[in-house]
């Protein structure tokens, strides 16, 4: 049985919840709650839908004890929660913690009953503290979950089966008991007195009934089991394919950077293959020059001419030194072939060796002489820029 809609909460009140949460949530220092940034704007909306479908239930702070003595300000629904048994409308007095990681993992939930009431033993939902442990918060889930489908679960299954009764009076009797069937309401404003203590004569259910209430819990149950296993089938999907588009994002940017890099590699190309072209029509414009030159015979001394006497004299320094590795090369081959006698061989070679390395040191020093030639000449057209 499901408890008629509550009307909702007039504008004033709307207003001052609203404002309560905002105040609350932005506290700072020691009195600020204990709650994630990122949360605070979803916490806010649970609370204020729960207050417009739910006005027994209002929110308010106060302290939570765990139950391993640590005490902190928490955020909690405080009043009572509808349910409909008999044709008649209930309230049970309940309280919804936040707790802090809420609403990653689920509230505590706490019913709250008089001194006229009593909780009702083996309770399939709720032990003798009070604290319940409904399907729906076994099954929690973030972000779907929240506290509007909590509370109207937890007023369908007290509906079915009520979690608090009447206490009766003291009786010389022995066989009288506690009343299984919750009072109805002293008000119509859903107050926090859901229950009216007085004394009952002990009833016998009926078994129909019992037995309907039996499969509506576990048609629920398996309702709230298959949905859980629903939604996590749902979740680990959605888990691959964010994966999966994570990855192809991933190798969308590596397509794209290979691109950009194939563009820049043409163009590099392209560049090249103008120049190679520019200098082949250079090339081929001297060869019509000097196709009629070819009909003589060319000294290779005069192929290259130098630019100034310490290039011809660097040149003919390369040549020499060359020409003595090819003639140690040739003595080599010589040694090994047996065509002349070692101590030939190293006398010869000893002396190209002194000749090669006297080339060696000019070329240097004329390379040092071309290097003070070249930075003078820079200096001397930077003054005339300046100048």
């Amino acid at each position: 049985m499901t408890p008629p809609p509550a009307q909702l909460p007039s504008v004033p009140a709307a207003q001052q919840v609203l404002q309560f949460l905002s105040t609350a949530l932005s506290q700072r220092g020691p009195n600020a709650l204990p709650y994630a940034e990122e949360t605070k704007w979803l916490i806010r909306q649970h609370l204020v839908s729960l207050v417009e479908v739910y006005q027994s239930l209002r929110p308010k702070a106060s302290s939570f004890t765990h139950n391993d003595g640590r005490t902190v300000n928490l955020l909690q629904a405080d009043g009572t929660i509808p349910i409909v048994y008999d044709g008649v409308v209930y309230n049970i007095p309940a309280t919804i913690w936040l707790v802090e990681r809420y609403p990653l993992i689920p509230p505590s939930v706490f019913l709250n009953p008089t001194r006229d009431m009593v909780i009702k033993l083996n309770h399939p939902h709720v032990d003798r503290s009070g604290f319940v442990h409904a399907p729906y918060l076994k099954n929690w889930i973030y972000p779907s979950s929240n506290l509007v489908d909590l509370v109207r679960s937890l007023s369908q299954i007290f509906s079915n089966d009520p979690p608090l009764y009447s206490r009766q009076n003291p009786r010389p009797n022995p066989n009288t008991s506690p009343n299984p069937i919750p009072s109805p309401s002293s008000s119509g404003n859903h107050s926090f007195s859901s229950y009216t203590p007085g004394l009952h004569a002990r009833t016998t259910e009926d078994p129909s009934e019992v037995f309907r209430r039996n499969a509506m819990k576990k048609i629920l149950d398996a309702v709230h089991a298959d949905s859980a296993g629903l939604r996590k089938v749902q979740e680990a999907e959605m888990e691959g394919l964010l994966g999966t588009q994570a990855t192809l994002r991933h190798r969308e940017e590596e397509l794209a950077r290979g691109l950009r890099e194939m563009v820049g590699e043409k163009e590099g190309l392209e560049q090249m293959l103008q120049l190679v072209l520019m200098n082949t029509d250079i090339l081929e414009g001297w060869m019509r020059e000097n196709q009629g030159k070819w009909l003589r015979d060319v000294d290779a001394n005069d192929a290259f001419e130098p630019v100034d006497a310490l290039s011809r004299q660097m040149l003919d320094c390369t040549a020499e030194d060359l020409a003595v590795e090819d003639t140690v090369y040739s003595l080599d081959k010589a040694l090994q072939a047996g065509s002349i006698p070692f101590d030939m061989y190293l006398k010869n070679v000893r002396a190209l060796s002194r000749e090669q390395f006297f080339h060696r040191a000019l070329a240097m020093k004329v390379r040092a002489a071309q290097v003070h030639a070249q930075v003078t000449n820079m200096a001397g057209r930077a003054s005339l820029y300046t100048s």
